[in-house]
């Protein structure tokens, strides 16, 4: 079977939980014999606008759209015609069977029916909530407030302040690059992005093409986002024969919504578990040493490692020296918001590192005593804690969405109010004053699915809804 999977970015330059579950996905498809190539899209000024890469990931075919985000209008964001006209003739070239997506960002909505159109069997898997959710897929203000319900309204005085193409400058500057690099061959990008990061740092003002928070600005955008739900409704649902929900939060959140329930199937995520051996974890809490706690994800406010740093600073230093607090991930480009977390570091002993190679992940998670995920936003399934039960790290998670779904209570780590840094503060308190809770977790070892097993799901439901639509 020919299988393409679509996601909005792919490793190893985006190794974020989709992108890696799109990775493992399509070797565990290869795995069981069958042909897989995957169509993606990445940002890279110093290529043209909408010019196509062509490279290969562990024996997989990698199609890369660039797009460097130089929309005309925000409709452009989810309904690109030029994204579709790509997609459309790697369709005609690859002739996939089944096309399966795993993200629309950065593509565009009729790239879906396209594939439907094209002949294959269509499946969506919803690893967030981009398809009624403008801002990242995240129902997230930029206030910081979660979005219960959904608020056109609101909506519109959200996407007033978000950051949706590159400003006049900034496309200039790319075009310039990319002429410089099909003349010289040489990519001066990362020199380019450098100096834009010394600017910021030295205090001096940067060019922004945000809309203005105004409330016209935020009526137009409203309308803007109701279009976009219609379109997304009319353009998306029906040709898609099958969603899959990693769980069961966000299949109810996208019932709601309005995709029938019956077809939407929930899939927990599953990992390579041979990367996950019983003996990596060596040691046990309460030994002599330090505990062990860390985070591991984007050092984004979103993900609140701010708030974990305030909490284990307001901690007694007695305390504190019973154990070391390492974060590792990813920093963005909100040069004031790294300084903040390295200020909070410092005052309080703990270590703000970099993101690690994917391949050192087990091993750390392994070591660690706790693993603290405080997210701020609905998560659906995260790939970090969906590690860490694979490798029996306990863990303490925002009682929020997907994460208190898959963290049980006394079996496998602990809950916490979202956003609460004194609850935070008191959690941590209590495991430093009796480490034994932590090791009287996973009394029946790891709580892990084999992406194997995925793989072989997928299979199955390929060929149903293939034989569907040989049916009609």
């Amino acid at each position: 079977m020919r299988v393409l999977l679509v996601s909005h970015n792919f490793l190893p330059a985006h190794a974020a939980g989709t992108e890696i579950y799109t990775g493992e996905l399509a070797l565990g498809l290869r795995a069981l014999g069958h042909e897989v190539a995957v169509f993606t899209t990445d940002k890279d000024v110093s290529r043209a606008d909408m010019s196509v890469v062509r490279r290969e990931w562990q024996g997989v075919e990698v199609v890369e759209l660039v797009n460097n985000l130089y929309h005309r209008a925000f409709r452009e964001t989810w309904d690109n015609p030029r994204a579709e006209s790509v997609f459309a003739a790697e369709l005609a070239r690859l002739r996939p069977e089944v096309v399966h997506f795993q993200h629309l960002m950065y593509l565009s909505i009729g790239c879906v029916e396209a594939a439907a159109r094209s002949g294959a069997a269509v499946a969506f898997t919803l690893h967030d909530f981009w398809l009624h959710c403008a801002r990242f897929g995240q129902r997230l203000h930029p206030d910081g407030a979660r979005c219960e319900q959904l608020d056109f309204a609101r909506c519109g005085s959200c996407l007033s302040t978000f950051k949706f193409r590159q400003t006049a400058l900034e496309r200039v500057t790319g075009r310039a690059l990319s002429a410089l690099r099909r003349g010289t061959g040489v990519d001066f990008s990362g020199a380019a992005k450098r100096a834009a990061r010394g600017l910021r740092i030295s205090g001096r003002p940067r060019s922004r093409e945000w809309i203005e928070a105004d409330a016209g600005a935020a009526a137009e955008l409203s309308q803007a986002v109701a279009e976009r739900d219609s379109a997304m409704r009319e353009r998306v649902l029906p040709w898609v024969q099958r969603f899959f929900a990693p769980s069961r939060f966000l299949a109810e959140r996208f019932v709601e919504w309005g995709i029938e329930r019956a077809r939407i199937e929930w899939l927990p995520t599953g990992l390579e578990l041979a990367k996950f051996p019983a003996e990596l974890r060596r040691h046990a809490a309460g030994s002599q040493r330090p505990l062990r706690i860390g985070f591991l994800g984007t050092l984004a406010p979103h993900k609140a490692p701010h708030l974990l740093l305030r909490a284990w600073a307001s901690l007694e230093p007695t305390l504190r020296a019973r154990a070391t607090l390492e974060l590792r991930g990813k920093a963005q480009a909100d040069t004031e918001f790294q300084s903040q977390l390295e200020e909070l570091a410092r005052g309080s002993s703990a270590v703000v590192g970099e993101a690690m190679p994917r391949d050192d992940v087990p091993r750390w998670l392994a070591d660690l005593d706790l693993l603290v995920v405080p997210s701020l936003w609905f998560e659906n399934a995260p790939m970090v804690i969906l590690e860490a039960l694979a490798t029996r790290t306990p863990l303490l998670v925002s009682a929020l969405g997907g994460m208190a779904e898959l963290v049980e209570p006394g079996v496998s780590g602990f809950h916490v109010a979202p956003g609460d840094v004194d609850a935070l503060a008191g959690e941590l308190r209590v495991i430093l004053s009796e480490p034994q809770r932590l090791t009287s977790l996973y009394p029946r070892g790891a709580i892990a699915r084999d992406v194997a097993d995925n793989a072989r799901r997928h299979i199955a439901v390929y060929e149903e809804l293939r034989a569907g639509l040989a049916a009609r």
